[in-house]
Parts: C-alpha cells; structure tokens; sequence
C-alpha cells in the first residue's frame, strides 16, 4: 500500500503542476490520464491529499470563501496546487531513473511525464525498463517450458497471453528506445515525449 501511496502521490503532484485543481477534477484526470489508476477512489485520493497538505507540497488555492457554504448548502470545491517545495520535491522525483523508475505502476506514471523529463533520464528508465521486462519475460519461457506439460489449455492459453503481452511492451520500448537516440542525435521529435503513441494497454 506504501509503494501505491508513493505512485499516488508522484501523479498527483504532476497532475497539479500543470494546473490547479479541485478534487473531482483531479481524479477525473487521474482516471483519463494514467491508466494506472483507473480505479482510483475519492477514499485514497482524498488522504493522499491530506498529506501532501501537511507536507506543504500542495496548498489551498480556491477563493477566500472556498469552504464556506454555498446558497444551496453545499461547501465550495477546494482548489489545491503545488507549492514551491513540491515543485522541487517532484523535479526530485522526474529525476530518479533507478530501479524502481522501472517497475510497473511507477514507469507509468514517469511515460506520463516524459515531457518535462531531461532526455538522459528518459532513456535511462526506458534502457532499465527494458531491461526489467526482459528478465520477465526469459522467466516466463522458462516456466512455461518447465510446466507445459503439466498444465491444462485454458492455464497455457493464459501464460502465453501473458508472454505475448510482454513481448509487445520489449517491442515497443525498442522503438521508443530508437526514437529517443535519433532525437539525441537531431534525427527529429521524440515519440517518448508523447506517451500515448504506440503505448501498449495496461495490464
């Protein structure tokens, strides 16, 4: 839960950076924009928010009457955006290209990123996600050559899904890993810079 809180929180203070932004609009985005966290609940936006006020990595920026009651009874909707101290925090996060730079929730939220993201660090995660998928993936052939024998169709048809999705991600960082080195090189515009090209669907 820690290491989700983590990725939460990296997305929200990215998100918040671009623009300002009440509850119900941030976790709009957070549901269109990265498809990690589809299924994202105002029970784990709502106290993620909470600490990163407590932190001053984002503050209140609505109207001075922003929680006070409206004509209908309601309480205003709280704006929040990124401080100067969360500004930093996550030019520290955009920054880290290690190991955990590479795992599956985290790379998300850095491709979503990608365009405030140095060139060299881009590569970095890309080289080192790569890297990672394709341990997954020998492991996965190694299992499924040590099991096949072993395990019904419908269990088969499913390891190979999985495999076959593996391959299509080492595939298509090949190419992003391609783009971003002609890029470097002046050969034209990153396609890593936009995240939704050519991006595989989330697991």
């Amino acid at each position: 839960m820690a290491k989700r809180s983590e990725v939460l929180e990296f997305a929200v203070l990215g998100l918040l950076q671009d623009n300002p932004m009440h509850g119900y609009e941030l976790r709009k985005r957070l549901n269109s924009v990265l498809g990690t966290f589809r299924a994202i609940s105002y029970g784990s936006l709502y106290p993620c928010l909470k600490d990163l006020l407590r932190r001053d990595l984002i503050e209140e920026a609505g109207p001075a009457d922003a929680g006070a009651p409206t004509l209908s009874g309601k309480r205003a909707k709280i704006v929040y955006q990124v401080t100067a101290e969360g500004k930093e925090y996550l030019a520290d996060l955009l920054e880290d290209s290690g190991p955990q730079a590479w795992e599956d929730d985290r790379f998300g939220v850095h491709l979503a990123f990608f365009g405030r993201t140095d060139s060299e660090v881009r590569m970095q995660i890309l080289q080192g996600r790569r890297s990672r998928l394709e341990e997954r993936l020998a492991s996965l052939r190694s299992s499924m050559s040590r099991s096949r024998e072993r395990l019904d169709t419908y269990t088969l048809q499913l390891q190979q899904h999985g495999l076959d999705s593996v391959e299509r991600e080492v595939s298509w960082l090949r190419e992003l890993i391609d783009n971003e080195s002609e890029n470097k090189s002046g050969g034209g515009a990153s396609a890593a810079s936009d995240p939704g090209h050519g991006q595989p669907a989330h697991r």
